[in-house]
Formats: C-alpha cells, structure tokens, sequence
C-alpha cells in the first residue's frame, strides 16, 4: 500500500474541506445549535412546569404510555426535574446522532462531486494509488472528521448539560453508559454508513448540492428515531444502542463492499 500518496489525498481532502464555506458553515452551525443551545434551553424546564395550563398533565401522560425503563429512570425526580433528565439524556440523544452523520455526508458529498465542480478530480487519476487505495484515502476523510468531531460534540455537550444539571438538579448527568455508546459506537458507524452512501451518489452526480439531496436520505432512520422517543413510543436505551450499533456496522460490511467493487477510475473519468 502506498501510504504517503493515500495520505497525501487525505490530506487535500482535508484542507479542501475547511478552505469551503459550503462544507464549512453546517459543520460548525448544527453542533452549536444542537450541543450547545438545545441544552441551554432546557435550563428554563422549571418555569414551563409553573406556567397555567396543562404542562404537567402532558407530561404525566406521556409517562404514563412510556416504557417502564423510562419511567424507572425519572421516578426519583420531581416533575421540572423529570423534564429536565428526559431532554437532557433520552430526547436528545437521538438527535445526536444527526452530528456525525451530518458531518460525513457533506464531506462525503464534496469528495467527489465537490473535485467536478472545482475541475480538479482528473488530477486523482494520476495520482500512484490503486483503486481500492484512492477509495480508501476518498473515505477516510470524511469518516475520520466525523469521528472526531462527533466526539467533540459529545465532550461538549456533556459539559454544557452537567452545567444544566448541577444547576436544577444539584448533580452530574454525564458521561452515562447511554451517550458514551451513542459517541463510540453508534456515532461511528453512522457516520460510515453515511459515507458509503454519499460517496457512490457523489461519484454518479456532477454536484454538490445534488450529492447532498440524494445522500440525505440517509437521515430518514434518525429522525424516526428521534419521532419515537419523543412520542413515548419507543425507549433509547444503552441496549438498543449497541444492538442499532451491531445492526449498522453489518450494513456498513455490504454498502461499504459495494462501494468499493463499483469504485473504479474509468467509471468516474466517463463521467467527467
């Protein structure tokens, strides 16, 4: 294997990433809002309980239809303070996963429909790697930012949610079991899933915004996760995290295989 050119790719990959506004914007927007400010808003918890009308009521009924785990692992807390634990380690978490997934289909989707649209994906040609190593190099990139920012994320996250919780709850809600298997294993997984998916759309589109609208499809699992724990309908548990998590990097052992089978040169020149 040829490490310094699969580096050498790697590296551009990189430095394009961050010389983008495009790329660049909804890396840094999505975690702001959704790390930072969601969990700031659940600091008002205790003044939505005291408003007149039937806050609390709502929330004893979806009690009432949620899982017993659930319900088990609020019991101990006074109504403010359920809603406070529920936003903070169950609603959110799901939309955690949003993160990495996010930030792998936009670098995903500029690997290759990005280098058409600067003009610059016929020089990868020539570049001395073989196909699997340019695929590699190409997949790397986005999985590894993912990754990292994902765990960023989480570090984040969980400073700005103890602060949260010290303040109404007088203790620490992170790390837990939960999110520490959202970061290290589900997270990275997505985020693989993800890349597989937008690097075949990317290197069968012409542009980034078109990889984008094909790739994001690959969404739709994450938010009916986030539709069925905010419904009550379902229970993210630490469980059902490692078995999604297994699930996933299953699906990953075949996108990821295809992916590299239909990964040729000569199929990206045709296209140029």
């Amino acid at each position: 294997m040829n490490r310094d050119a699969l580096f050498a790719v790697l590296r551009k990959d990189l430095l394009a990433v961050t010389r983008s506004r495009g790329v660049m914007i909804p890396i840094v927007l999505v975690p702001v809002v959704m790390l930072v400010l969601l969990p700031l808003l659940v600091s008002f918890a205790p003044q939505l309980t005291n408003l007149p009308g039937n806050t609390l009521s709502e929330l004893q009924t979806f009690l009432e239809r949620a899982p017993a785990a659930l319900r088990a692992s609020v019991a101990g807390y006074s109504p403010a303070q359920q809603v406070v634990v529920l936003a903070l380690v169950y609603f959110f978490a799901p939309l955690y996963l949003i993160l990495p997934l996010m930030v792998s289909s936009v670098i995903a989707a500029d690997s290759f429909a990005g280098e058409k649209e600067r003009k610059t994906l016929e020089a990868l040609f020539y570049t001395p790697t073989s196909d699997r190593e340019l695929f590699l190099a190409k997949a790397l990139s986005p999985w590894l930012a993912a990754v990292l920012i994902g765990l960023l994320g989480f570090a984040v996250y969980s400073a700005v949610g103890n602060l949260v919780a010290w303040n109404l709850l007088g203790r620490l809600l992170f790390p837990n079991w939960l999110w520490a298997a959202l970061a290290l294993w589900l997270g990275p997984a997505v985020a693989a899933l993800s890349l597989g998916v937008t690097v075949l759309v990317s290197a069968r589109v012409n542009t980034f915004q078109e990889a984008m609208q094909l790739g994001g499809v690959i969404v739709l699992p994450v938010v009916a996760l986030v539709i069925g724990q905010a419904t009550g309908v379902m229970y993210v548990s630490t469980g059902l995290v490692l078995l999604l998590g297994l699930a996933v990097w299953a699906l990953n052992a075949l996108v990821l295989t295809l992916a590299f089978r239909l990964f040729r040169r000569d199929n990206l020149a045709s296209r140029l």
